[in-house]
């Protein structure tokens, strides 16, 4: 199999004891047909092999402290320690690239000059339950699409959409909009691709660039989670306010999960409703977050460290 050597191009993922699928995940890429030319994992603090490994695949490792790492600021340092490249590819330690071309087609959104991110399909893992498959299915259908800032009025807050398991973004426009925000608990994709709409740059799903990527949370992770979404949202409430209300999406969300379970999976209906209660009550008490003490949100947040350094 011949591999495009991709010189302006980087690939940056950060890491903590990827454990068991990273050999999977590395090996996924060295099938790739197209190879960047920059290869880079920012790491946390690993104790599994986790370093080790990635440099025998060729990977640079660049080490920080556990309680450095932030959603923001650490990818935004993959992107300042390789200032040669142009389009900078961010992936997680557990989003498996599905087939030995997902690289190469995720690239070729990048041929209209006004795509400032692309972001591929996620695929449920074989092993994952009929909840976790259905989100994906879900946020990531089988036809592409690129959207403009003329979408926000008819896609609202799904019109900047993103995924920070599998994105590329074209330098230019990240340095326009600032970067990556420097401290954030979580959306920092939802957080760029929302400022590139607004600032006239275009979002690019490619369904051709697949990875398998899902989760299977429990009530309290599910919980802890919307929790945070809460936070972000309480906290760039401007931002948001150019999008519209997310209400509306997750109601949209709910009906297509029981639809898709009362199909595949009905025994877990009930699970699924008490599911929605804990997500919709956590997500209001991330939204009120000026209002609880430190120590109340730290218990809550699933991303603990955010609090902690505050």
């Amino acid at each position: 199999m011949e591999t495009k050597q991709a010189r302006k191009v980087a690939l940056i993922v950060p890491t903590l004891n990827a454990g068991k699928t990273w050999q999977k995940w590395l090996e996924a890429f060295s099938q790739q047909t197209l190879r960047p030319a920059h290869l880079l994992v920012i790491d946390s603090g690993s104790t599994d092999g986790t370093v080790q490994l990635a440099r025998k695949y060729g990977f640079q490792a660049h080490s920080i402290a556990k309680e450095q790492f932030n959603h923001g600021a650490t990818r935004q340092l993959g992107a300042d320690l390789l200032p040669d490249a142009e389009l900078l590819i961010y992936m997680t330690q557990d989003a498996v690239l599905a087939f030995p071309e997902a690289l190469e087609h995720l690239l070729t959104a990048f041929a209209d000059p006004e795509v400032g991110v692309a972001y591929g399909r996620q695929l449920p893992n074989k092993e994952a339950s009929p909840v976790g498959a259905h989100a994906r299915l879900f946020n990531y259908p089988e036809r592409s699409e690129v959207r403009s800032q003329q979408d926000i009025a008819s896609k609202g807050f799904k019109a900047a959409f993103n995924s920070n398991s599998f994105a590329c973004y074209r330098r230019s426009a990240l340095e326009q909009v600032g970067g990556f925000p420097r401290s954030i608990i979580l959306g920092e994709d939802f957080y760029v691709a929302a400022k590139m709409l607004l600032s006239g740059w275009k979002v690019a799903y490619v369904a051709e660039a697949q990875v398998y990527h899902s989760h299977d949370y429990t009530l309290i992770q599910e919980f802890q989670r919307y929790f945070d979404i809460g936070v972000f949202h309480s906290r760039e409430q401007l931002l948001l306010k150019a999008f519209g209300s997310v209400e509306g999406e997750g109601l949209r969300f709910l009906r297509s999960e029981l639809t898709y379970l009362l199909q595949k999976a009905p025994q877990k209906l009930p699970s699924a409703l008490l599911r929605a209660i804990f997500k919709y009550t956590a997500y209001r008490l991330g939204r009120l977050e000026a209002f609880l003490p430190n120590c109340l949100k730290q218990h809550l947040a699933m991303h603990k460290k955010y609090f902690q350094i505050e």
